[in-house]
Parts: structure tokens; sequence; C-alpha cells
């Protein structure tokens, strides 16, 4: 095992006050033996090819077997997590960079503005609203009070048009299901409207109600493991029962597909957009005050289409990637709706359009070139106006009314914290409206971009931020992160975890992988279904390239993904690895060839393929699916899979089965453990003390394993 230095808090209380360093005694980690897992005989038939499945059982989230299996794994993983001697100092600073006060971007409807805040530690933010901007803001909706442990968290918000009425969405311990409830914004009172079993889903208001997507319920003991079907449009009307509810859209024919909607700003129209993967959705359009039929607009998934708003006379603003990669915006006029009769507004560019807004009788788009921000401002004619000057190399985010001359966005990088923006749109003039103070000193740390070749010799984009004069010699503890999938791009922001890091002499390293967004759909294209391949050859190339330019080495390199990212990790792992000291898969979907059977899984197939849709499918999952691909005998990194027991967007099953084969094959004295959160799901809403808490254990794996020099404050 790996040798660490103890020291005592004595002499850490004397580190900080000489500058003299003391010599310390090392002593070995004790690793509990794995807990013995038992395994089935099952075998699958995919077109000939036998594949073993041993650990299915462990699918059966709510099983006792499953429960004693969570609690034995957990047991010896924490146990071993105890033993690192900085693992509460690291948890004791992480706090103390977390605790500042954070602001989200304030946004108007009605005659309201709201905002989230978050005065440092709290476990959610809470979300204020303000009659103008001189007023004092009131706390309007504050989900820590909705459970005692932190882990209800909003989800969602819709408001009626006249902002008498919010809707807003609650999810429990991390699940994807919400439960929508309705609040009278004059007096605060909560009305006994409760929707319930909402998922992936928008709040859309019309006149006295809202619409809503929605599953049926599932099956008692299922709800975070069965396959959801047959995703429905639904509109409520306050003051009756879900089960009076309007069934608005439901597609008899197709029970995979998801389905959502959207009332334009006039609340004339109903946008009702269809998807049978996460890539690519049909249109469809309902003239609400003719109360007539829905008219099919796009009725293929070949592309990505967005309404915006109308403009009037049936004419709408649509942001698409029909025959423009990079995206462009358009008018569709409903008179002749076909996409082919879209005039195009403002024409593709070079770099890539990530939305559109209007505000203030003006046209924002926001762009990202080369994984940057870049705010256009056009007229409505689409020509172009100016730029809006942003604060550096980070990320914007603009928020604005098309009744209004206040708009505001929000700015942030690898080191700088969120700022808040107010935007002048009459006068194009920004001012400060917020920035935070926090205990990390920003201005110590850089952040550079450098481009490196990759197996086939396309260019992948690589953020590089670490401590100013850190010397590159190989020795540096190295942290890689990558995701590489569904048309997502990871664009630079500041996060408090990664802070305590950069400390400790960290470089931490953001590989823009293909199969995300970062260049339009062509690049998403190019590390999807059967180019999966390209997106692990980047992330190894990118290893590489900072081996080779002496950041760091092998013995200093951790990796780590989460959900698809997770799946990067893994399948890295297990392709190379000789490549890294550290290897953490999070959330991650690791068994290539079930992941369909779960949940929501089953949209994903047009990312990933289907391992029953053909044998040339089977056999491209087979080839990188990580569970399938780990070899007896061999010597894996240092691993730490995390998951959590109410993820229902991957379940945990894949994290059970990959690590208790993992254990089962890895030779040598690396851990290979499992953290397995409770009350926690895939990500979003996890209660701040729980992210704390699952960063100091992560970032006290990977210091300890990568042998790091850890000084502590």
């Amino acid at each position: 095992m790996k040798k660490i230095t103890y020291i005592s808090l004595s002499i850490l209380l004397a580190a900080c006050q000489a500058p003299k360093e003391e010599k310390t005694e090392k002593k070995e980690i004790q690793l509990k033996p794995y807990p013995e897992v038992k395994k089935d005989s099952i075998v699958d038939n995919y077109f000939g090819t036998e594949v073993a499945d041993p650990y299915r059982w462990l699918e059966n989230d709510t099983s006792k077997e499953t429960a004693e299996w969570v609690q034995a794994q957990n047991e010896v993983t924490f146990d071993y997590l105890a033993q690192i001697p900085y693992r509460d100092q690291i948890e004791d600073r992480l706090t103390e960079l977390w605790n500042y006060e954070r602001l989200g971007t304030p946004f108007k409807r009605g005659k309201f503005y709201f905002f989230f805040k978050n005065d440092g530690i709290q476990n959610q933010s809470v979300l204020y609203y303000q009659k103008s901007l001189d007023a004092e803001a009131e706390v309007l909706l504050d989900p820590n009070k909705l459970s005692d442990k932190g882990t209800t968290a909003i989800n969602g918000l819709g408001f009626s048009k006249d902002a008498q009425y919010m809707s807003y969405g609650i999810s429990h311990a991390g699940s994807d299901w919400v439960e929508i409830h309705t609040m009278n914004l004059e007096t605060k009172e909560e009305l006994e409207d409760i929707i319930k079993y909402v998922k992936f889903s928008g709040i859309s208001w019309k006149a006295d109600g809202f619409y809503y997507s929605a599953y049926e319920a599932p099956e008692n003991g299922s709800d975070y493991s069965a396959k959801n079907e047959f995703h429905s449009v639904y509109y409520h009307k306050i003051g009756t029962t879900q089960a009076d509810d309007k069934l608005v859209y439901r597609d008899e024919k197709h029970p995979l597909r998801n389905v959502g909607a959207g009332v334009t700003d006039d609340e004339k129209y109903l946008i009702v957009s269809t998807s049978e993967s996460t890539n690519g959705n049909g249109l469809k359009i309902k003239n609400l005050e003719t109360d007539g039929e829905l008219i099919t607009i796009v009725n293929d998934f070949d592309n990505d289409h967005s309404v915006i708003d109308h403009l009037g006379d049936g004419k709408f603003l649509v942001e698409t990637n029909f025959e423009a990669p990079n995206g462009r915006l358009c008018i569709m006029d409903i008179k002749n709706p076909s996409k082919s009769n879209w005039e195009t507004l403002i024409p593709e560019k070079e770099y890539v359009l990530r939305g559109a807004e209007l505000a203030g009788g003006k046209l924002f788009a926001s762009y990202m070139k080369d994984v940057k921000s870049k705010l256009e401002v056009y007229d409505l004619d689409g020509n172009y106006q100016y730029d809006i000057d942003l604060a550096g190399i980070g990320m914007a985010s603009f928020s604005g009314d098309k009744e209004e001359n206040k708009a505001f966005y929000s700015f942030t990088s690898y080191t700088q914290p969120t700022s808040i923006y107010s935007y002048d749109i009459e006068n194009n003039e920004s001012s400060l409206y917020f920035k935070p103070t926090t205990d990390f000193k920003s201005e110590d740390y850089i952040t550079k971009q450098v481009f490196y070749s990759s197996k086939d010799g396309t260019k992948i984009p690589m953020f590089i931020t670490h401590k100013k004069g850190i010397k590159m010699d190989g020795s540096n503890p190295t942290f890689l992160y990558g995701y590489g999938g569904f048309n997502i791009s990871i664009t630079p922001s500041y996060s408090a975890r990664n802070a305590v890091f950069f400390e400790q002499g960290g470089i931490y390293a953001v590989a823009n992988l293909r199969g995300g967004s970062e260049y339009g759909e062509e690049w998403h294209k190019a590390g999807w279904r059967f180019n999966k391949q390209n997106v692990f050859d980047d992330f190894i190339a990118a290893a590489e390239f900072l081996i080779d330019s002496s950041y760091t080495s092998s013995e200093k390199l951790a990796i780590h993904g989460r959900s698809n990212g997770g799946l990067l990790a893994g399948a890295v792992m297990t392709q190379r690895p000789d490549l890294m000291a550290v290897s953490l898969p999070g959330v991650g979907v690791l068994d290539m060839l079930r992941y369909h059977k779960f949940t929501i899984g089953w949209a994903w197939a047009g990312e990933y393929g289907d391992s029953e849709q053909s044998k040339e499918s089977f056999e491209n999952l087979y080839a990188y699916s990580p569970l399938h691909n780990i070899e007896e005998g061999v010597e894996y990194p240092a691993t730490m899979v995390t998951t959590a027991d109410h993820d229902d967007r991957v379940v945990p099953a894949h994290s059970f089965k990959f690590i208790s084969a993992l254990q089962d094959k890895h030779k040598g004295e690396n851990p290979v453990l499992i953290r397995i959160d409770v009350d926690a799901g895939h990500g979003a809403g996890k209660p701040t003390s729980k992210t704390i808490e699952e960063w100091a254990d992560i970032w006290s794996f990977v210091l300890w394993n990568v042998d790091a020099e850890v000084k502590m404050k």
C-alpha cells in the first residue's frame, strides 16, 4: 500500500508559524478485505457471442441483499478514507472556501425581480424576490426548510403572465422525479394544487393554469429503476385536482419518446417538442386563441430546433442547426411552416450559437468561440450592432426581458467566482452589480488554453489551470477532467471544490473532447455511436500531452468524469491502466450492454447505439464497455467509483457491477473502492454539506494515491 506522512495537530499549528519543515513519520494505511460477492450464472447471447453477467442481482436496488452489499462496501471505503490523516483538514478547508455569498443572475417576471442566493454553506440556494431593484429583497422560497437534511431542492419555476402565481418543482434526495407546487405571490399562500410524477419537464403558464410533462405512476418499489414510458403533456387548471388535468399530447404509437411543451410570451401559441433521444427534436404548434389542432412543423429528429418566441402575425424566431451545424437563427411562418422555407435571420458562423434572447428591443445572441463566451447584439432585422465586452476568458449567461431596458449577465472563469453585471441595453453599458468575496486568491492562479493532437491528428482544446510560478518538472499532482458526449460543452467556471486542489500545487486540466458541442454538431457526431472511441482517444492524448509536456507524470495523474464522463473514466482506465495513478468514474454509464433497460436509459440509444439493435452495434459497445473490459490479473490504478442510492438517471447498478468485477479481477496493492452516497441522486440538488463531504473524500483519495506533499493551512 501507499505510505503517508502523519502530522500531529501541534506540528500543523507550528508549521503556520515557522518556515522550518518538520520531519514526520510514515505509516501504512490498512485496507479492509473487500466484501465477498456472490456470482450468478447468467449468460446472455448477443448475435452468437455469449456474455456472462454474474452480478445482475445487484440491479435490484431495493433488495435486502443489495442493501447489505452497499453497507459492506461503504464500510471498506469509509474506513480507508478515515485513515488519511489530512482528510478532515481538507473538509475544513473546503468548508472555508465554500463559505462565501453567491448570487444567481436576476430575472424579471411580471412586476417582480427574482434571484437565487446562497449565504455560503446553505445546503440549497434560497429564492428571493423584490418589487423593484431598489426595494428590499424578501425570501420567497427556502428549500432548506423543506427537509431536515437539506436534500429537497427547487427543480424548475413557472410564472403566470401577471405574476400572480408561481409554480415550482421540488425534488427529493437527488431524484429526477419532481412534484409541482403553486404559490400566490401576493400573499405567499401555498395552494392545494400538487402535481406528482413529473420528470424532464418545464412549467409553462397559460391563463389560469400551466402545461407540464409527466409519466404514469411507477409500480411500487420501482420508482428509481423502472423504464419510463409514454411521456405526456398535460394542462393543469388552478383549483382542480391532478386527476382532472387535461391530456394535451401523448404519442400512443411510440412509448419511448420524450415530449415537452412551452407557451409563447404572448400566450397565443403552444410549442410542443418531441424527441427519441438526447439529440434532435420534432416540433408541433397549436394556436391557443382558436384552440386549433397541433400542426406538425418538423416530423423528424435529424436536427435540433428551439422556438425562441412568437414575433407576431404567425411568425416565430427559431434557433436551429438544420443546414447549419454551428447553428443559425431563422424566421418561421406558420402559413408556410416547412423547415425548408425558414428564412435565415442570422446565418451560421464559424463559431457555435448557444442561444438567443429578445430584450429591450434588441436580439442578444450567445456564442461560444474556442470554448469561450461571445455575446453579440443585433437589431430585430438581424443586423449586427456590437459585442458586449466580457471580463476575460470565461463564460457568460444573459438574462433580459422583452419590455425592459435593464438586463443582467453573469461571468465566471476557472479562477474567478461568478460575478453579476447590470446591463443598460439602450446605451450598451455594463456595471458591476455583484462580486463575491472569497478566501481564494484568484490573482495567484492562471488559466491557459492549449491545443494538442489526438490519435487521428484532430486538434483538441484543453484548459490548464494552476498556481503561478510552479515548476513544470513532471512532479505536479494533476487532475484531468472530461465528458465528451450528448452535445454538451464543458465550459470554464469557478468551483470552490477545485480551489483546495489548486492550493496544494495541483494542476486542473479540462479536455474539450469530441462528442460535445464545443465546435457544433459535426464535433458532436465525431464522438458518438460508432465514433465513440474518438472520445477515449482524445482523452488519452490529453493525458499523454500533460505527461510529455512535463506538467505531470503517470504516477501523479488522476482522471475523472461524471455520468457520460464516468463512462469515459471507466473506458480509459480499462484501455490504458498504465497511464494514470488514480481513476474516479462518477455516476457512470459502465454497463453498455444493458444501460437502455433502466429509467430513461433508452433515450441514450441515439448517442451510443443499442446492444440489441444489430450485431455491429453490439460489437461496438462491447469493445469499450468498461464493465466488460476489465481483465483478469491486470494492475489497475487506484480507483474510487462514486454513485448514489437515489440516482434514477444512471442507476447505481452500473457502478455496483463494475466495482464488483474490478475487485474480483484486479491485482496489486492499489485500492479499488466504491463510495455510495445515501439520500442523493445523479448530482442535481445535492446539498452543500454532502458535496463538501464527497469532495473531501475525493481530494484526499487523489492526493494520497499520487503521493502528494500536502500542506494544509
